[in-house]
């Protein structure tokens, strides 16, 4: 039988989790809105949270099956892709989130398997039409 976790440690993961995700949330309006420009890493999370990175990044593992850095990207994505729609150059969202333009161009392809470009190309593209 495996051991019984106590509901206060399934309760702190929970709290740890969902903590994280609001300063992930925070610290990316703050770029959006260039109040800051240096990209948090999850060690910067951890000490905002007062726990050890290590601790944070099992923590939300456990708790969502995913690590930490797959919500970073997934928000990251998430703005990109809306500026995009938005009709934003392309040059200036990479700038806006910390990359240069070609490391963005590969972040996003990496994710959604076409470039910024023809990603913009193919939301509007059904727009003209």
């Amino acid at each position: 039988m495996p051991p019984v976790i106590p509901k206060k440690i399934l309760a702190r993961r929970h709290q740890i989790t969902a903590d994280f995700l609001k300063e992930l949330d925070k610290h990316l309006d703050d770029i959006v809105q260039e109040k800051t420009t240096d990209m948090f890493e999850i060690r910067d999370f951890a000490e905002i949270l007062h726990i050890h990175p290590t601790h944070l990044s099992n923590t939300i593992k456990l708790t969502t099956g995913k690590s930490p850095c797959f919500f970073f990207e997934k928000r990251i994505m998430d703005i990109a892709k809306n500026m995009l729609q938005q009709k934003t150059p392309i040059k200036q969202i990479a700038y806006l989130l910390t990359f240069d333009p070609s490391n963005f161009t590969k972040f996003f392809k990496r994710f959604e398997g076409v470039t910024p470009k023809e990603y913009k190309e193919q939301m509007f593209e059904g727009v003209a039409n």
